[in-house]
């Protein structure tokens, strides 16, 4: 089993930042992508940003320019700094880790991000 255990979400005015760390422990070996997903009230989970083991990153067309991803594969850990907030940003954000074969994905408990206007 993967643990992962988000930290650094919280309240920011519009145009603030954050960052986001996660860390993952336990059955660790072989993890391939890790990243963030947001949920919003309603709407469905989605993805923000991801890493594979690499170094190669994905981002959600709505962060582009704005967040940015990093991993450091020696202490295991994802963070996602989040610059230029926008209310629209708010959610609950999760990190996600996976490896394969087969694949498997695990998530973290949640952190909220509320950006206010």
């Amino acid at each position: 089993q993967v643990q992962l255990v988000e930290s650094g979400g919280g309240l920011v005015q519009a145009g603030g930042s954050l960052r986001l760390s996660c860390a993952a422990s336990g059955y660790i070996f072989g993890l391939n992508a890790m990243g963030w997903y947001r949920q919003a009230p309603g709407k469905q989970r989605e993805l923000v940003a991801q890493i594979t083991r690499g170094g190669s990153t994905d981002y959600a067309d709505s962060v582009k320019g704005r967040f940015t991803i990093s991993r450091d594969n020696a202490k295991n850990t994802v963070s996602l700094q989040m610059n230029c907030l926008k209310p629209e940003d708010t959610a609950v954000y999760y990190c996600n880790a996976d490896r394969s074969p087969p694949f498997t994905d695990y998530w973290g408990q949640g952190t909220q991000v509320t950006v206010s206007s």
